[in-house]
């Protein structure tokens, strides 16, 4: 079941000759899992047809975990001051470390 987004999510897609942008805020939603290939992530806000989109994306392993190291290369450039992002990161990736390791 898709879950409230806690946050903000912004998206840019550009084409040579189309730019589509959007933002999915709290009354949006989405949905992330793993599958056979990789993750699969879905941002939705529902509402009449003129304001409802959504985005469907599919990530390969390989290409998911190059984010994640380039995530963890570029810390740095979150503020050492930012203790609520950091400690709702660092507790996303013990879930993840934990889920990885469980038999």
């Amino acid at each position: 079941m898709p879950k409230p987004i806690p946050d903000k999510a912004e998206i840019a897609l550009e084409y040579p000759d189309k730019f589509y942008a959007g933002t999915f805020e709290h009354s949006s939603r989405f949905e992330a899992r793993l599958e056979t290939t990789g993750l699969a992530l879905t941002l939705e806000r529902p509402g009449p047809e003129e304001i409802r989109k959504s985005i469907h994306m599919h990530l390969n392993y390989g290409l998911l975990a190059a984010i994640l190291n380039e995530m963890a290369a570029s810390i740095t450039s979150l503020p050492k001051d930012d203790v609520i992002h950091r400690e709702q990161l660092r507790e996303a990736v013990a879930t993840l470390h934990q889920a990885l390791n469980a038999p």
